[in-house]
């Protein structure tokens, strides 16, 4: 199975990219991981939807050809980050490519809540662009207090690995049931 990976977080030692790798390597007998380069994208502009750069057209054939995708999202000012929310609004205009796709939302962030607020904005865009995410009961991923979990950029915490493990098995069969259909 093939995944793409979006991180909405540009920073170099991002926690939520750390915790994309964490999922590349942990689960990398289940699927293979792709990370998309959102941060080479321009803002979304309706002005060049139609005609989009090679980089903007790159980008949508890497999520039209996934078989699921996986958005690890940081926590800015109770939302999720521009960045992030322009790489959606690319991939939801004209072709609608990520329309129908498989989609497990996840974050990470220094506060004890996690991404809990970001989250439910980005299952609203996940909603409205008519993304597939399992029902958040038991599958969301919200990763707190992230200094005390990761170490050497890897996802350590033996209880949220544990977590995650659970959430990754009930993806993995999510989208092959999708593919079933």
């Amino acid at each position: 199975m093939k995944v793409v990976a979006i991180v909405g977080s540009l920073r170099k030692d991002s926690f939520n990219m750390q915790l994309v790798k964490t999922v590349e390597k942990r689960y990398s007998h289940l699927f293979e991981v792709e990370i998309a380069d959102i941060g080479s994208l321009p803002f979304f502009n309706e002005d060049e939807e139609k005609a989009p750069s090679a980089v903007v057209q790159n980008y949508k054939k890497m999520i039209a050809e996934a078989d699921a995708v996986l958005i690890s999202t940081p926590e800015f000012n109770w939302s999720i980050s521009g960045v992030l929310k322009s790489a959606l609004e690319w991939l939801s205009r004209v072709d609608k490519v990520i329309a129908g796709k498989p989609v497990l939302p996840m974050g990470v962030s220094q506060g004890a809540l996690g991404t809990v607020r970001a989250q439910l904005h980005l299952r609203q865009v996940l909603s409205s662009i008519q993304a597939n995410t399992m029902p958040p009961a038991g599958n969301e991923i919200f990763i707190g207090s992230a200094g005390q979990k990761f170490k050497d950029g890897e996802l350590t915490d033996e209880a949220t690995l544990k977590f995650l493990d659970l959430v990754v098995d009930k993806f993995v069969a999510f989208v092959n049931e999708q593919e079933i259909k």
